[in-house]
């Protein structure tokens, strides 16, 4: 079982306990490889591989949508059998593997995939771990999922200055194997720190006063599994031809009709796996002797309204490396004194935005809870939604205006500005809320509730554009007030859904 070790003295609550700084570096790299290759992945589909925009669009939908769907059974499986440490391990080494394979242009669908899986395994679990350093209820987590997050952007920010002008520029294997190295250093950083992180993320059943480390029997399991669930995907992505009937039968042939058949194929295989798992589930509840209560059903509750409202957000705060990125290429002027910026790099201003503010934002949440005007996670992310409505209104009139030539990056150095505040008011604190709201023996299968609802969204991203094409309605008009409407709501409900939460926003 993942242990909350509480590693802080009360002296000094404003400091972070080591294991924090250990996860912060290893998701730093982590994310540097899969935004490295999420720069790239457009760009790759439509000028190397001759993909139209539509079919590039739509391979990034499936793709980030699949990537935040892995976590529900990633998140499951280290609950009840591997513990977070050992899925982290298995999650990294998947995604090496699949940054290299996608240096070679026929191994891009085994290199989609092993990046889905890896995911899958990887970033529920490393998330979790975060909050199992501190003691329940403690004030100081808010503070550190944002420093965590500001590690996450320390990657988004380096990766397209990396990868990026390294695939456009030098070739687009050298871009993809750039992001294949940044994995690795990440799995040497978690091997060489888990001290650091006491009992937190070992196996469920492994006693909290043992070595803070994996035996060798677990590098065992590791290796073990990383080759079995390669192999699988290798097999399922050579015996595709023949599944393909099945995946995109002739009836399904709108948007709306794929959509639902494959999430309800994609959900009931989900359903049947979380049925499989539940006896263990249950033995494990029986150990911990703490059964559910009415006030954990109440959090269950909130958890699954923030992780709802959550698709409005990514819906549009994903069209970042989809539209925007193509905006960036075909409607910027990208040429500063006679050098043309390569597209990519416009992907790292977010995350400069991110890295610059977050330990503001840090540090504010903390002064907020220490003189006890603590503004509720649930409103936060109402305000996040709401921020995010303005970036829209931006867009509109940027889109407007390089209806008359390609115009000043200005434009979308300003919409990454607001989608950086509105994202810091979201991402971070919703992590936060996840983790304190979960009952222990489902921590990590509410963490990757949260990133099924990002899936979701993420496919909803990369189809919206040809999804409203037919309507003739303005994208960032729409996704304009698709964020606006709910953010009030969000604001409007959070007297109950703090009520709901039993003291815990």
């Amino acid at each position: 079982m993942s242990q909350t070790v509480e590693t802080v003295p009360p002296a000094k609550l404003e400091s972070h306990p080591p294991g924090l700084y250990a996860l912060f570096t290893t998701e730093m790299w982590e994310r540097f490889s899969f935004y490295g290759m999420r720069a790239l992945l457009v760009l790759y589909l439509t000028k190397a591989m001759g993909y139209s925009r539509g079919d590039a669009l739509n391979v990034y939908a499936i793709y980030t949508g699949l990537v935040y769907l892995t976590p529900l059974i990633g998140g499951r499986l280290a609950d009840l059998y591997l513990g977070q440490r050992k899925a982290v391990f298995i999650g990294g080494t998947l995604m090496a593997l699949g940054q290299f394979a996608l240096t070679q242009r026929e191994l891009l669908p085994l290199g989609l995939g092993l990046m889905i899986v890896g995911n899958g395994f990887f970033k529920p679990n490393i998330s979790v771990m975060v909050g199992s350093l501190y003691p329940k209820g403690d004030h100081r987590l808010d503070g550190a999922y944002t420093l965590f997050y500001m590690g996450i952007n320390l990657g988004a920010l380096l990766a397209p200055l990396v990868s990026g002008p390294l695939g456009e520029w030098v070739g687009w294997p050298y871009g993809f194997a750039s992001a294949g190295v940044g994995m690795i250093l990440g799995l040497l950083t978690f091997v060489f720190t888990q001290r650091l992180l006491q009992s937190a993320g070992l196996p469920p059943w492994r006693d909290a006063g043992a070595e803070p480390k994996l035996r060798p029997a677990d590098w065992v399991e590791i290796g073990v599994i990383s080759g079995v669930v390669a192999l699988g995907v290798f097999g399922l992505i050579r015996a595709w031809p023949s599944l393909q009937p099945y995946w995109s039968p002739a009836w399904a042939s709108t948007a709306a009709l794929s959509f639902l058949y494959r999430g309800t194929i994609l959900l009931g295989g989900l359903l049947l796996f979380i049925l499989a798992t539940e006896p263990r589930a249950k033995a494990e509840m029986n150990e911990l002797h703490e059964p559910f209560t009415r006030a954990d059903w109440q959090r269950l509750g909130v958890i699954v309204t923030i992780s709802l409202f959550s698709v409005v957000f990514w819906m549009g705060f994903e069209q970042s490396g989809g539209t925007l990125n193509l905006f960036a290429d075909e409607k910027t002027d990208r040429s500063i004194f006679g050098w043309t910026v390569p597209t990519s790099v416009f992907q790292s201003a977010n995350p400069i935005f991110i890295v610059t503010l977050a330990p503001l934002f840090a540090i504010l949440w903390t002064a907020l809870a220490r003189r006890n005007f603590p503004l509720p996670s649930v409103a936060k992310q109402g305000l996040g939604l709401v921020l995010l409505s303005s970036a829209f209104a931006v867009m509109y009139f940027a889109d407007k205006q390089s209806k008359q030539g390609l115009i000043s990056p200005l434009w979308l150095l300003s919409v990454y500005l607001i989608f950086t505040v509105a994202e810091l008011f979201v991402s971070p604190i919703g992590l936060s809320l996840v983790n304190r709201l979960a009952h222990p023996r489902i921590a990590s299968l509410m963490m990757a509730f949260w990133f099924l609802c990002t899936a979701a969204a993420n496919y909803l991203a990369g189809i919206m554009e040809h999804t409203l094409e037919p309507y003739h309605l303005n994208l960032w008009a729409f996704l304009g007030a698709m964020a606006f409407v709910p953010g009030v709501m969000m604001l409007a409900l959070t007297p109950v859904l703090v009520k709901m939460s039993h003291g815990r926003v």
